[in-house]
């Protein structure tokens, strides 16, 4: 029997990282900005743009630079 697979709690690029652990396990830890940069690297590999992930994640970054005025 084949499991369906659930793409609203647990979509395919979350769970499919070779580590086999969820990159939530990890970024609910972080603050919001720090976060979702990780959440961009983790899955960037996973989906179909690789490089619009990593756009997104410095996005996040220098976001977070700002905040603590470094940049």
């Amino acid at each position: 029997m084949s499991i369906k697979h659930d793409v609203v709690n647990h979509p395919k690029h979350y769970t499919s990282h070779p580590s086999g652990i969820e990159c939530i396990q990890v970024t609910e830890h972080m603050s919001f900005n720090l976060g979702n940069a990780i959440k961009y690297i983790w899955r960037a590999d996973l989906k179909a743009d690789a490089i619009e992930d990593l756009k997104k994640a410095k996005w996040y970054i220098e976001r977070e630079l700002k905040k603590r005025g470094s940049a």
